[in-house]
């Protein structure tokens, strides 16, 4: 697993809808918005499989 700067550990399973660089990244990758992307988050939680299947879904 990669480290950031600071030593922690980075997920790259999980989306961080929080983050909007995270959710930029998510919805440039499927084609949707980044209200699609966090609205997928919060309905299936941050785990990134999840997160895509979610969004082919609706798409």
């Amino acid at each position: 697993m990669a480290t950031t700067s600071r030593g922690r550990n980075q997920d790259r399973a999980r989306v961080a809808g929080g983050q909007d660089h995270e959710v930029r990244y998510e919805a440039k990758k499927e084609g949707v918005s980044k209200d699609d992307v966090k609205k997928a988050v919060k309905d299936v939680g941050n785990s990134r499989k999840k997160v895509e299947a979610d969004l082919d879904h609706r798409g």
